[in-house]
């Protein structure tokens, strides 16, 4: 059996906190000594929608192993999606409910797209 990853970060409050390291994190790089026990976060890879070079959506998989908050939607121990620019952490049913408002939301667009195709076509307006 092989034992699970650990990785030691230096906080300001506890000195060095050895704590598991989830096999989706992706890794610490930014992570600043000065932060408190509480703040301490593993993030996994961030999936980024991006269109003509601006950031509209990015999530990624976030666990905060020390929160002491219990305020829904913010983070904490259980693991969770962190969606930005919702400034959520959001749970399988939440996240496939909005996966289905962004699906919605396409096609619309392509309704619009439609739409101006029409109107620039000399076709008629709504």
């Amino acid at each position: 059996m092989t034992e699970p990853s650990t990785i030691t970060l230096a906080t300001s409050d506890h000195g060095n906190v050895v704590l598991p390291e989830p096999s989706w994190c992706a890794g610490h790089a930014l992570h600043d000594p000065e932060s408190l026990r509480v703040d301490l976060v593993h993030a996994g890879p961030s999936v980024e929608c991006t269109y003509l070079g601006a950031n509209l959506f990015s999530a990624e998989l976030v666990q905060s192993p020390f929160a002491e908050s219990s305020t829904p939607l913010l983070g904490g121990r259980t693991p969770g999606v962190s969606v930005w620019p919702l400034s959520r952490t959001l749970d399988p049913v939440q996240l496939y409910s909005l996966a289905a408002d962004l699906d919605r939301y396409a096609d619309h667009l392509r309704g619009l797209a439609d739409e101006l195709a029409m109107v620039l076509d000399g076709g008629e307006e709504r």
